[in-house]
């Protein structure tokens, strides 16, 4: 058997050496392919010579081209990265302002079993969903929709887009119930909310290295990435099922089983309903990044034959920025729930401190804390209390949102807030500060204790 090597430009991650293999296998005289994005190569074994142009052109079908890469800097060189950067956080930023003068972020997506901030999981998704995951996952929505295609050449316009329907929604419900058992899964564990912090910033970095490599300003982190083994998919046998004959069952399992797929924003989402140890939670975090994710999908066919040359580059860097935003507020969060003072998102905590805090009143042996739960975070969220003397914490619950799960870490305190008014009592024993935080450290505040 005759072994070509074949170097290949534009691969960053194990995703990209499925697609390429999958074009290439297509080829007739070809009996194996073997990819390697970190090598930028691929090994293809034949019994005859290969026509170069036929691996030309699948190649390019994947969206890749054949050459050897140019040498890597850590930091790019290319100015018209750098400007397409700029115009596109300027008009990120803008619409940040829009929406926040609007009070869009302040908008109830979370639940009283759901202490995460949905928006952002939706928001995770639609990125994903015209992105990293269009590019994986669409390959196979489009492959079960041409072989149905095939069977229904009578088929109106309508019925040939049932298989992306059911292929969607075999997504959504596996996305669902897995989140759950996931969700689970990190209950066993019973995470802490120094643990709870470490996973987050762990979702930053990753989401980091995906906003570095669609942007492509750092080009060495393209050689890299956090992602599972693309043997899984052949494992699960998820192309084996793609190639089968057509049916709305075949195509809701190809669906469900993209669960295992070497996505990375679908891993920091499993990283995300792994930290809330709440089936429910876990469920709602990737039911709903999988209906993020299903705008992008459904709208595959139209969207491949835009995504093209310079376009799609710029299209993409513009993704990344997105992707850099949530990663900024992720470890920002994380940072919070470990007890560090940084804070980018969410309400942030004062720096003053009085010696008598009109928030916190004393009655007989107690002091009396009273703060609100908004849906956009504490108000009042600081208070200066004395060491050694019982804290009754009353917190009134009046909107359905991620700050209604609150978390005191030093006093190991966790708490799913009910509507209207929530108690939770505790005394200082050491003078110095009592950080809290809702379970995902977007929104913040402290207690200041002041010795005796």
């Amino acid at each position: 058997m005759k072994k070509s090597v074949v170097s290949i430009k534009g691969m960053h991650c194990r995703s990209c050496e499925i697609l390429i293999e999958d074009k290439i296998k297509q080829i007739p005289e070809i009996k194996n392919v073997q990819i390697n994005y970190k090598k930028n190569q691929a090994l293809i074994y034949s019994h005859h010579p290969i026509d170069m142009r036929k691996v030309r052109e699948a190649i390019a079908d994947a969206g890749y081209e054949i050459g050897v890469p140019d040498s890597k800097y850590w930091v790019s060189k290319n100015p018209e990265i750098y400007w397409d950067l700029l115009k596109f956080s300027a008009v990120i930023l803008a619409l940040y302002l829009i929406a926040k003068k609007f009070g869009l972020f302040s908008l109830n997506f979370g639940s009283l079993n759901n202490p995460s901030n949905l928006a952002v999981v939706l928001l995770v998704g639609l990125t994903a969903g015209i992105s990293t995951c269009m590019a994986l996952v669409g390959g196979l929505v489009l492959g079960i929709s041409a072989r149905h295609s095939e069977q229904h050449l009578e088929a109106t316009p309508a019925q040939k887009f049932r298989p992306h329907l059911f292929f969607n929604l075999g997504r959504i419900l596996s996305y669902t119930a897995l989140g759950g058992g996931i969700g689970l899964l990190g209950k066993a564990f019973q995470l802490s909310g120094t643990a709870l912090g470490i996973l987050t910033i762990g979702v930053g970095i990753v989401m980091f290295v995906l906003g570095a490599q669609l942007t492509e300003l750092f080009p060495q982190l393209n050689s890299g990435g956090f992602t599972l083994p693309s043997g899984i998919s052949k494992i699960l046998g998820i192309k084996n099922r793609e190639q089968k004959e057509y049916s709305h069952i075949n195509s809701m399992l190809v669906g469900a089983l993209t669960f295992f797929l070497p996505c990375g924003f679908t891993q920091a989402m499993q990283l995300y309903a792994v930290s809330t140890g709440n089936f429910w939670s876990g469920a709602l975090i990737m039911g709903t990044f999988a209906l993020g994710t299903a705008p992008g999908l459904l709208g595959v066919g139209g969207l491949t034959s835009i995504l093209q040359g310079s376009f799609a580059k710029k299209f993409f860097r513009f993704t990344g920025i997105v992707v850099f935003a949530l990663a900024i507020v992720n470890i920002s969060n994380g940072l919070n729930l470990i007890g560090w003072k940084i804070a980018f998102s969410g309400n942030s905590t004062s720096n003053q401190v009085a010696d008598d805090d009109p928030n916190v009143k004393t009655e007989g042996e107690v002091q009396v804390v009273r703060m609100d739960q908004l849906a956009g975070g504490y108000r009042p969220n600081n208070f200066t209390i004395k060491q050694g003397i019982p804290v009754k914490w009353v917190i009134n619950s009046k909107a359905d949102t991620c700050a209604s799960s609150i978390s005191l870490p030093k006093l190991g305190i966790k708490k799913q807030l009910q509507p209207g008014e929530n108690i939770i009592e505790f005394t200082p024993k050491d003078a110095g500060e009592l950080r809290f935080s809702c379970l995902m450290g977007m929104y913040s505040g402290k207690f200041i204790v002041e010795g005796k």
